[in-house]
């Protein structure tokens, strides 16, 4: 009888082990849930971002929820708040609005969710990471392009993004900085909230009020290439350079309409966001800002 029951033990251990080995041995991301809450999907930039972590979340095995806000910041919270109710384990938010989703992420927080942050930052709540190109850098090297076409003079338009984007504010920041010292006048700024659409009527509104204008930054493409349709009706030959190198974007680079944009990689940008939120679920630590690379585009 005691030889039963020793045999009997020792066949229950052996099956615990095996399934503790079972158990390890399945992918980490197995069951995981990551949200995606995105400024808009009206937007090549943000669709390649989703793109990127969906590929990744693919590659891991993780489950992706992705969730368009439209560029509204009462959708965004609904967004998140629709999150927590699914019980994700982290949630991915590219912020309408740097300072209105301060609310967002403090009820994420307070469903003991983890956040990370892309592109565009959060000014409030808790955040685990930002992932983001750096905006302020990408200005400047528009704004060091600019300078260098011009020789050092002339006169400039400045379309900025939706206002309290940190991405517009670092972008701004950049280009201005770049002008330092240059005999360049920013003779207007106006908000096109990084549309295509606005930009172009933002853009007619200014070419009739400035007579004289010799470059345009833009804080995206879209707002670039809108402002290049209004300057292609117009006639007058001014130099646009935009940020972003959507596909629109880059074939106008090559065509020569536009002078260049600011390249950044919004697929590394999602991909990075679900790699490091698998992270995050873990256990494991990651750094508070991951820089993501750019550079230049033009006319090859």
């Amino acid at each position: 009888m005691k030889k039963i029951l020793s045999l009997m033990l020792v066949t229950a251990m052996a099956l615990g082990v095996f399934a503790g080995c079972s158990d390890n041995g399945g992918s980490d991301a197995e069951g995981k849930k990551i949200g995606l809450v995105i400024s808009t999907l009206n937007n090549p930039f943000f669709v390649d971002l989703e793109a990127g972590a969906k590929e990744k979340a693919t590659e891991l095995g993780a489950t992706l929820i992705t969730l368009d806000s439209q560029d509204d910041s009462a959708t965004e919270m609904s967004n998140v708040e629709d999150l927590i109710n699914q019980k994700v384990d982290l949630i991915l938010i590219n912020p309408t609005d740097s300072d209105a989703v301060k609310s967002a992420v403090e009820a994420a927080n307070a469903a003991d969710i983890p956040v990370i942050t892309l592109d565009r930052g959060a000014n409030g709540g808790e955040v685990v990471a930002h992932i983001a190109s750096d905006n302020v850098a990408g200005g400047v090297l528009a704004g060091e392009f600019i300078v260098e076409q011009l020789g050092g003079e002339g006169k400039v338009i400045e379309l900025e993004g939706i206002p309290g984007a940190s991405a517009a504010r670092d972008r701004g920041e950049g280009f201005n900085k770049a002008l330092e010292g240059t005999n360049i006048e920013v003779v207007a700024r106006q908000t096109a909230n990084f549309d295509r659409a606005e930009g172009l009527s933002v853009m007619e509104n200014i070419l009739q009020a400035q007579t004289e204008i010799d470059a345009v930054f833009a804080h995206n493409d879209e707002m670039a290439l809108g402002a290049l349709e209004a300057i292609k009706a117009s006639g007058r030959d001014i130099l646009v350079v935009g940020f972003d190198a959507t596909a629109d974007a880059k074939a106008a680079v090559e065509d020569g309409s536009m002078a260049a944009t600011v390249e950044q990689l919004p697929k590394m940008i999602g991909s990075l966001g679900v790699e490091n939120a698998m992270k995050v679920i873990n256990g494991e630590s990651v750094e508070k800002t991951i820089p993501v690379n750019l550079q230049l585009v033009t006319k090859k």
